[in-house]
């Protein structure tokens, strides 16, 4: 019961997206059946709230040995904690079993890297002035996500509503329904310009006001923002990861590369702490020692990169 209780909290008042939700749901029942097969072996009987740290240390052995990376099983420990701080909040327990010596696994940070301008340029190049709907709103969508640096779910809900073309702000609906504003530069202010001549030619009872749509007038969906993402910019670079996010990275790198403050960049994201932010400098950096090591002078001596 105890686990149903913790997600609909997390749905209703966490506002938690449906994958994160099913993500710790099904992480906790993974737990659930580790802890009540270890205590049938001993005859005992042990239900969720009484496990302690020996059960999830254990669990934690178990998932190595099944070659689960450190990566999953931290989200997996995420999961667990954020669910015994809910039975604490609920006064269920008196205490965690993470307030005693449970800890993350050390995880080796991947570098991620973010589109180049240059990537970005060549993109938008491909798109002419007087394209089908399909290639009028992709442009829009890419032009959105690298001029906003929003999130692809943030952008499938948003409506004509949030977008303020007299004040050159779009509203912008956040995790945990939190608003924040965007500027609309000129460009993209062009670009949608253009689309939502276009969306009107296809808007119809079932658009419910979103600004992207699909043709049948439907509201665009994240699977759709991914596949647009996908499909262009695989033709552009050789990165692995090319995706909505790698977008809103690309967004907050550049803005840094050129001087933008860390907090603007943690404003725009719509970020919570900066510690969510910082992780863009360290790109940032490399390529500001690349920059410097091209333009400086004694440039070909040996430079750290790293």
């Amino acid at each position: 019961m105890s686990i149903n209780a913790f997600i609909i909290y997390l749905s209703v008042e966490m506002k938690y997206s449906i994958h994160t939700v099913e993500a710790y749901k099904h992480d906790l029942r993974a737990f659930e059946r580790y802890v009540k097969s270890e205590y049938e072996k001993k005859e005992e009987d042990c239900p969720l709230e009484r496990a302690d740290q020996e059960d999830i240390k254990k669990w934690i052995i178990s998932l190595s040995n099944q070659s689960i990376s450190f990566r999953s099983i931290n989200r997996k420990l995420s999961a667990l904690k954020s669910y015994y701080t809910f039975l604490k909040k609920t006064k269920q327990i008196e205490v965690s079993p993470f307030e005693r010596g449970i800890f993350m696994l050390k995880t080796e940070k991947k570098q991620k890297l973010p589109f180049s301008e240059a990537e970005i340029e060549k993109v938008l190049s491909y798109f002419s002035s007087k394209g089908s709907f399909d290639e009028v709103r992709d442009r829009a969508v890419i032009e959105t996500l690298y001029a906003t640096g929003i999130r692809r779910s943030e952008l499938a809900s948003l409506k004509l509503a949030d977008v303020d073309m007299s004040q050159h702000l779009l509203k912008v609906q956040g995790k945990g329904d939190k608003e924040r504003y965007v500027p609309i530069i000129p460009e993209l202010e062009k670009t949608l310009t253009e689309y939502l001549a276009i969306r009107a030619e296809i808007a119809n009872e079932k658009s419910n006001d979103f600004l992207f749509l699909v043709k049948n007038g439907k509201k665009i969906y994240p699977t759709l923002v991914y596949k647009i993402i996908h499909s262009y910019f695989s033709a552009v670079t050789t990165k692995k990861n090319v995706s909505p996010h790698v977008l809103r990275h690309s967004f907050a790198s550049h803005l840094l590369d050129n001087g933008a403050d860390l907090n603007t960049v943690k404003e725009l994201l719509g970020h919570s702490s900066l510690s969510s932010t910082q992780v863009y400098t360290n790109t940032s950096l490399v390529e500001l020692k690349k920059q410097y090591k091209k333009a400086h002078p004694r440039g070909n001596a040996d430079l750290d990169d790293k």
